[in-house]
């Protein structure tokens, strides 16, 4: 009964497109409350508990300082330097735009912030040199998903946190796959421009000046060196790296790129406190659901059933994947990730799938889900760049978004390819 009011409730507010935080909170206390079995007491303190964490720290530092990188010049620097390596190529352009993703996808941490960063410059770029229009926003809406696969990544951060693993091991098992996502969208990129007709650029930049293009980038180029390598070197933990990614970010946007002035750090700081509050929100209401559940022995009722019925790892992974996907089409992909978590991973690590490559699976799932309706945030930012109708957005996402499904398959049943970094270096 008191299961029944949680969803039900909270299925309700969200079909009235009440927002996810509140709908989660409000579900969640209503449950709580009719079922007696804790004080009035216990919401606002696990409110409180829910964030009180230092991995979760890195969140607003992350958020922060892609924020401030963005805005700072260094975006289109890394598109100066892709330009140059790439330009001369059948479909350079679109090869640029996923190979910005895929740079700037290790310096934000969020999908929607790389759609947005690299989606403004390149968008009318691509429709000056012909592409086609629900092309080129699809294939930037699909490319910045690589913004939550390849670290850092805040839903990463926020599994870690969840499933008690460690952030390192999460961000180091996450570049291969974001790799193998990468270069599937980069063949996909050349393939349709050749298919479309797009001829190579005239662009041929001297050697003097590709070195410039490269001296003038080398700030950018730093970035996932430092982030990256400070944590896998042990200088700093994820939480620290944050935090050095934004004084980072803040000293080459204003002093040596000089592209931040007062204006813009009080718009960046202002955006950015607005979203590490929102994501916040949801992660506290979200995990008030997740611990409702586990009063009601839901997670225990519910592994037991699966694992009594289902033997067989493969099908049981192929089953999670429909799920996630399904939930990826209308779920924030963070509450997604704190109300899920404690559902599937006991089923999963009882067939001996290790946590760390279900918490890859779970967010490469929940990445695709950026570029499905009805909640594909990552459709949404792409079509107000863009300026496109979000239905054009959606046709030109939908081939590229059968590829990632693909690719999960192949991560899904080769766990080695998340696994095989953090193994190599004894994590």
């Amino acid at each position: 009964m008191i299961s029944l009011i949680l969803f039900g409730l909270l299925a309700i507010l969200l079909f009235m497109s009440v927002p996810i935080a509140v709908s989660l909170g409000i579900a969640s206390t209503a449950a709580l409350l009719i079922s007696g079995k804790v004080s009035g007491s216990y919401v606002p303190q696990g409110l409180v508990t829910s964030i009180d964490s230092f991995p979760l720290m890195a969140v607003p530092f992350f958020i922060l300082a892609g924020d401030l990188m963005g805005r700072g010049g260094l975006s289109q620097r890394l598109i100066n330097v892709a330009r140059i390596l790439f330009g001369r190529y059948t479909g350079g352009m679109a090869i640029i735009t996923v190979v910005t993703c895929i740079f700037f996808a290790a310096i934000s941490g969020s999908g929607p912030a790389t759609v947005a960063a690299i989606g403004m410059i390149l968008l009318p770029a691509m429709a000056k040199d012909g592409y086609k229009k629900g092309f080129s926003a699809g294939l930037v809406a699909c490319s910045g998903s690589l913004g939550v696969i390849i670290p850092p990544s805040i839903p990463m951060v926020i599994y870690a946190t969840s499933a008690n693993v460690s952030v390192s091991k999460m961000f180091m098992g996450g570049i291969l796959p974001g790799l193998m996502i990468g270069v599937t969208l980069l063949v996909y990129a050349w393939w349709q421009s050749r298919a479309d007709g797009q001829k190579p650029s005239d662009y041929r930049p001297s050697r003097k000046e590709s070195l410039a293009i490269v001296n003038d980038a080398k700030w950018a180029l730093m970035v996932p060196v430092i982030i990256l390598g400070g944590i896998y070197g042990g200088i700093f933990t994820p939480t620290e790296a944050a935090a050095v990614g934004v004084i980072y970010g803040l000293f080459v946007g204003v002093f040596v790129y000089r592209e931040l002035d007062l204006k813009g750090l009080y718009q960046i700081f202002a955006g950015s406190a607005l979203t590490s509050a929102t994501i916040m929100l949801i992660v506290g209401t979200a995990t008030i659901f997740g611990r409702a559940l586990a009063i009601e022995g839901v997670p225990v009722l519910l592994a037991n059933a699966i694992t009594s019925s289902v033997d067989q790892v493969w099908i049981l992974l192929l089953a999670i994947n429909v799920v996630l996907l399904v939930v990826g089409t209308f779920m924030e992909t963070i509450a997604a990730i704190i109300i899920l978590t404690p559902i599937l991973l006991p089923l999963v690590t009882a067939l001996g799938v290790s946590p760390e490559h279900f918490g890859i699976m779970m967010i490469v799932n929940l990445a695709i889900g950026m570029v499905t309706p009805p909640v594909g945030v990552n459709l949404f930012v792409a079509s107000r760049v863009s300026g496109l109708t979000l239905e054009t957005v959606i046709k030109g996402a939908i081939v590229p978004t059968f590829l990632m499904i693909l690719v999960l398959l192949v991560i899904t049943y080769v766990p080695a390819i998340t696994l095989a970094l953090p193994t190599f270096f004894g994590m």
